[in-house]
């Protein structure tokens, strides 16, 4: 009982909705027109008075933002009209607001997140909310190309005998369209389920499970949309953090969000979750479980503990021809008292050399015959201070307390401890020599992603020693005061008493309104970058919300990193346990959260399949079953009637055959991945696109992309090659859930090239 009308100009109803949305048009111009001039009489406030930086610069960004939603909703503007019981005006469902110029009770567009719009995802003719007919709108520009109707209340004759069901329609259009390299957004087709959770309460932590297909990320970007339109306020200020599991998957969600009006959003991985590092190299499995272990925080407080050396004989240290004797009982008070100053190593460092150099100095004075802490002395307090300044400022003395308490950054202290052996054992009391020989490289070896949650570790056990800018902020700031004074004196001494008459004697002037404290206050340099610039920026910052896409994915440490960047434990947890492809990821959620938030966490699972077609899908769920899950792989809605095959090459020939398949499926629409074991993929590359490419550069827009299947997760794309499944599942740590992956990808073709015996659980695919 489906139709979707055709677009004739004569249709009556076709021609009514085109000049609604025209007019929907009109008005989105007139505001941006408004916006526009705001945002250029703001800029030029700022321009002409320079001090006004700080009080303009949230203007600006306002109005910016606007702008970018408007611009983003000029494609799909209006998707979609409501016709219900109780009102004779019907409503309308688009990318933003929008409200009649006379300020009508009935906007003219509905934002689709508001609650207004809530029946046009999810009411059913059994549960109609009210609608009597849902109508979808699809435009092409300003134009409207075809509308599509649903009938939800089937009782009534007049609109039954118009329209039908069209909703099914409408969805496999989109899922059926070829695929741009790009994800796009799914604000015209989001489902009841997939509407359900992306309105659920923002507060806890959100688990959602789904299999390949289900429109996880889809439903994660979307709820980002949500929340910040729902909690503008508090997230404008916290911002919003989005987790993916790699570069190229940032990459391909980059568009999502900013088609929906929305760019203040962080997109992070896990490698760039560090300011000013980036960390994407490639590493063992096995290196990477052992740093993702929850016991390396562990490792690294011991090794931060061990840097706070004690001595084994005394040192000796000549300062002006006197040798004075530091012992490894000074060393061991010095080091109470340092610790005892703060848990954190940089900033307890003062406190440890205080002691050192008041205990040199003590010896000093003692060779000096005189006693710095006071009663009959040779030294007055001025010497004493005299002597210390001396011991402070000699090489000796740096040396000594560098060595025992030294000032340390995460990245050295991580370096110095995965260099040496000794170290490790130091710090990893109770383990195998074969896990510390795993940690063990050259300290010029490059970061990973594993490194980062390390290094998140270290920055928290370490702190800065900020004294020195805390000193030189200081004197800035009376620098600013005395440049402000002396401008003040300089205008009031300006008015000379003698001339001014007494109407000018009663004008006020900058001295009468501001002190010098208040005018270098107004000296000051804002910061203009907006919250996710300075959140990005900033690696204490907290986040009102954190996103993580494929979270099966992450390792203990990464979840501590995590839950550090949100204290208020407001996240959106999304992936499948059926697809975790590392050492260090989840076989069940409750064993990688229970041990961080206990039971304060709840599951929604999203059950339907858009992307896979069934006839790929009976072929994966063979693939999932012989991988010993339990895991649901989701129902598929649609079939295409064309089975995935496979092709048996020998080795010589596989490369060969590889560029044939993947030449035959370049001439059908859409794009291509050709997925392939990790030993494989530098000799497919270069067969294929005549160079061998790092997975981080894999650009999803241009031509055939070549990736291992960890490198596909999250994508889609509408034709997938696989290449050598046997070495697939044997070089993945979880070998059967790296091939579940790369099976389920494609959204219309598959097939398979390898050599040998085909795997018994890939017996359902055809020969070709």
């Amino acid at each position: 009982m489906s139709s979707a009308r055709p677009a004739p100009e004569d249709d009556p109803e076709l021609a009514a909705e085109q000049g609604y949305v025209t007019g929907l048009h009109r008005r989105l111009d007139d505001i941006r027109a408004v916006v526009v001039t705001r945002l250029d009489d703001a800029l030029a406030s700022v321009a002409h008075n320079p001090q006004a930086v700080g009080e303009r610069e949230a203007t600006v960004q306002l109005y910016t933002e606007r702008l970018v939603a408007l611009d983003a909703a000029e494609s799909g503007l209006c998707f979609g009209r409501l016709d219900r019981r109780d009102a004779v005006v019907p409503r309308y469902v688009g990318r933003i607001g929008l409200q009649s110029e006379d300020g009508g009770e009935e906007p003219l567009l509905v934002d689709w997140r508001a609650p207004a719009a809530q029946p046009f995802y999810t009411a059913t003719p059994l549960h109609d909310l009210g609608v009597r007919r849902r109508r979808h709108i699809r435009t092409r520009g300003r134009t409207v190309v075809s509308i599509a109707d649903e009938t939800l209340d089937l009782d009534d004759p007049d609109v039954a005998q118009r329209s039908g069901l069209a909703g099914e329609s409408v969805l496999l259009a989109e899922l059926n369209a070829s695929r741009t390299g790009r994800m796009t957004d799914i604000v015209r087709t989001i489902q009841a389920e997939q509407d359900r959770i992306i309105r659920a309460d923002h507060r806890g932590v959100l688990v959602v499970q789904g299999g390949p297909g289900t429109g996880k990320t889809a439903v994660a970007l979307h709820r980002a949309a949500y929340l910040l339109y729902t909690h503008r306020e508090r997230l404008a200020r916290s911002g919003l953090l989005i987790v993916g599991p790699s570069p190229t998957f940032l990459r391909y969600i980059a568009d999502v969000l900013p088609s929906l009006g929305e760019t203040g959003v962080v997109l992070a991985d896990v490698g760039s979750l560090r300011p000013g590092v980036e960390a994407h190299a490639d590493e063992r499995p096995e290196v990477a479980e052992v740093k993702g272990r929850a016991a390396m925080a562990d490792v690294i407080a011991a090794a931060v503990a061990d840097r706070q050396s004690s001595l084994d004989a005394p040192v000796e240290i000549t300062i002006d021809g006197t040798t004075l004797r530091f012992t490894p009982t000074d060393a061991a008070r010095a080091r109470t008292r340092g610790r005892a100053a703060s848990r954190l190593h940089n900033e307890a460092r003062p406190a440890f050399a205080r002691r050192v150099i008041d205990r040199l100095a003590q010896r000093y004075a003692d060779r000096l015959g005189a006693d710095v802490r006071g009663g009959d002395s040779l030294l007055d307090a001025t010497d004493v201070a005299a002597l210390r300044r001396e011991i402070a400022g000699e090489p000796a003395v740096h040396a000594l307390i560098d060595r025992l308490w030294p000032r340390l950054t995460p990245e050295r202290l991580v370096r110095d401890l995965f260099d040496s052996r000794e170290r490790l054992e130091a710090a990893t009391p109770g383990w195998s020599d074969t896990d510390r020989d795993l940690l063990l490289r050259p300290p010029s070896s490059p970061w990973t992603p594993a490194d980062v949650p390390l290094l998140e570790e270290a920055d928290e056990l370490l702190g800065v020693d900020d004294s020195a800018e805390r000193a030189a902020a200081r004197r800035d700031e009376q620098r600013r005061r005395r440049d402000a004074q002396e401008t003040l004196d300089m205008l009031h001494g300006s008015r000379s008493t003698d001339a001014e008459t007494e109407e000018e004697a009663e004008e006020l002037s900058a001295g009468d309104l501001l002190d010098a404290e208040g005018l270098a206050a107004r000296q000051d340099v804002r910061d203009s970058r907006t919250t996710a610039e300075r959140a990005a920026a900033d690696r204490t910052w907290t986040y009102g919300h954190v996103i993580v896409d494929e979270a099966q994915e992450l390792s203990a440490m990464a979840w501590r990193l995590l839950l550090r960047r949100n204290p208020t434990r407001s996240m959106t947890l999304v992936g499948d346990v059926a697809q975790t492809g590392s050492l260090a990821g989840a076989t069940s959620w409750a064993e990688v959260l229970t041990p961080h938030l206990g039971t304060h966490w709840r599951t929604e699972e999203l059950t339907v399949n858009y992307r896979t077609p069934a006839e790929i899908m009976e072929v994966a769920a063979a693939v999932l079953a012989a991988g010993g899950s339990t895991a649901s792989a989701g129902q598929s809605v649609r079939s295409t009637g064309v089975r995935p095959w496979a092709l048996r090459v020998t080795d010589a020939d596989l490369a060969a055959a590889v560029v044939a398949a993947a030449k035959a499926f370049e001439a059908e629409d859409g794009t291509l991945a050709v997925l392939a074991p990790p030993s494989r993929i530098s000799a497919i590359s270069t067969a294929l696109l005549g160079r061998a490419l790092p997975e981080s550069s894999a650009d999803l827009t241009a031509g055939p992309v070549v990736l291992p299947p960890a490198g596909a997760k999250g994508l889609e794309f509408d034709s997938v090659l696989v290449v050598d499944p046997d070495g697939i599942v044997s070089e993945g740590v979880r070998g059967h859930n790296d091939l579940y992956v790369a099976l389920t990808r494609a959204t219309q073709r598959l097939g398979v090239v390898h050599t040998g015996d085909l795997l018994p659980e890939l017996r359902g695919l055809k020969p070709a």
